[in-house]
């Protein structure tokens, strides 16, 4: 069985598991805390991240997207869609949902590793400005997701669970069909309550 070190608190690690599920992959799941840099993980992955996949033959793969296609060759396409205005479609809400997470993971970040004395608003000002805007485009086009689920939706999903976590209150009322979405995604992936990030 391949293994997957993750954070239960990752986005990228929630879209990694609830793609796998959807393709049908078992993973064997190793909550890892990268602060602390454990061996078994810095081995696999010299830049210490999670998500990151072990295959079979002890093969390491990450980060998120190149786990996510691997996923979506070995299962026959079951991920990403191929035509081409879908595949660009799926993959740009994919990107879209992970560069979120980028602006907003550092907002974070600059919180929990710097001093209070040396925060730098202007800069976390600009990190949430990029989160924003991305719920800005994701809120102007879930309307237009597709019936089938693909990576476009496990992405969303773990951006959104994430900024609920750890954003609470800070970005749903300007974004209410983002907001009902996330609200309504577990009816139609019931796993997401078990995947989706967490404490």
């Amino acid at each position: 069985m391949m293994r997957l070190f993750y954070s239960p608190t990752s986005p990228f690690a929630a879209k990694v598991r609830m793609a796998a599920r959807h393709c049908d992959i078992d993973l064997d799941c190793v909550s890892v805390d990268t602060v602390s840099e454990p061996a078994e993980l810095l081995t696999a992955n010299p830049l210490g991240k999670v998500p990151t996949l072990l295959l079979n033959d002890g093969t390491p793969v990450y980060d998120s997207r190149v786990i996510c296609e691997y996923f979506d060759r070995i299962s026959g396409n079951l991920l990403i869609p191929q035509g081409d205005a879908e595949w660009l479609r799926a993959r740009k809400v994919e990107a879209t949902s992970d560069g979120g997470v980028d602006g907003a993971i550092l907002v974070v970040y600059e919180k929990r590793f710097r001093p209070e004395e040396i925060h730098h608003k202007p800069w976390t000002d600009r990190q949430w400005g990029k989160a924003i805007r991305a719920l800005d485009a994701l809120e102007s086009e879930v309307g237009r997701f597709p019936e089938t689920l693909d990576i476009g939706h496990f992405a969303v999903a773990g951006f959104l669970g994430w900024l609920s976590l750890r954003f609470a209150g800070q970005w749903e009322v300007e974004h209410p069909k983002l907001a009902a979405w996330i609200k309504a995604f577990p009816e139609r992936y019931p796993r997401f309550a078990d995947l989706m990030p967490k404490v």
